[in-house]
């Protein structure tokens, strides 16, 4: 989807947003685990494309720009906080946050629920981005490269490491 600087932009980005703000949503919470703070930062998300148009830029790639700038205000902010929080997703269900996919499946079911934030805080940047976007986004290793800005077998390196630690992290909950 490409959204180009023009007068009627804005039914163009209205279209982007309904397609994809439940996913930047669910990759916010994933990365930051507090519902209430994905929500701002999925604002933030648009706001910043919103912006970005507005300024009489185009969008080549929504959906890699979106994330892009999803991950870049992710970093930032870890960056100001320097902090981690771990939140069962049971907790994050009481408080309203449906962790069920567009398709219909049931994340937490996947995983048990209450270890996933432990396990993804062990693994390291840039490798849990990379695991996120593959397998809880579902995004292809050539979109990954297109968000992130890098090749593909970049991404694909990464995923595998990323995997390699995860292996070796899921070994000592056995």
């Amino acid at each position: 989807m490409k959204i180009r600087s023009h007068p009627g932009a804005d039914a163009d980005f209205a279209k982007a947003y309904e397609a994809y703000a439940d996913a930047i949503f669910r990759h916010c919470a994933y990365r930051c685990f507090d519902r209430e703070r994905a929500k701002e930062l999925m604002q933030e998300v648009f706001m910043k494309a919103w912006d970005y148009l507005a300024a009489g830029n185009d969008i080549d790639n929504v959906q890699a720009f979106l994330y892009r700038t999803a991950n870049n205000i992710i970093i930032d902010e870890a960056r100001r906080t320097k902090k981690r929080t771990i939140v069962s997703y049971e907790d994050m269900a009481e408080d309203g946050f449906d962790i069920e996919g567009d398709d219909g499946r049931d994340q937490a079911r996947i995983f048990d629920s209450k270890e996933v934030a432990k396990v993804l805080l062990r693994i390291e940047e840039p490798y849990r981005t990379a695991l996120v976007l593959r397998y809880i986004d579902e995004l292809k290793p050539k979109e990954i490269a297109q968000t992130l800005g890098e090749s593909a077998n970049t991404v694909s390196v990464r995923i595998n490491r990323g995997m390699n630690m995860l292996k070796t992290i899921l070994a000592d909950y056995e």
